[in-house]
């Protein structure tokens, strides 16, 4: 089973760029900045785009949030990897 969000960069093609990978329905994937998740924001939708607003807006809150809690993540592991040769 995937987990609901993965995150996806391409750096040959598009080096500032990200993208959150949504893998229930509606299956979407959205590209954002490293710096800021609402910046260069598109959606590519795999699946039909929800009708409703709310959904999409819930949908996007949700990925933000997962989105900022990898990156901290991320930045916590480095941190201690570097704390480890030191």
């Amino acid at each position: 089973m995937l987990p609901k969000f993965l995150i996806a960069d391409n750096s040959q093609e598009a080096i500032d760029l990200v993208y959150v990978v949504h893998t229930e329905k509606p299956r979407c994937i959205i590209q954002c900045d490293l710096d800021g998740f609402y910046s260069n924001q598109k959606i590519y939708w795999i699946d039909e785009e929800p009708l409703s607003q709310d959904d999409v807006d819930a949908l996007l809150e949700e990925a933000e949030d997962f989105f900022e809690s990898e990156l901290d993540n991320q930045e916590a592991l480095y941190d201690e990897e570097e704390e480890e040769e030191d």
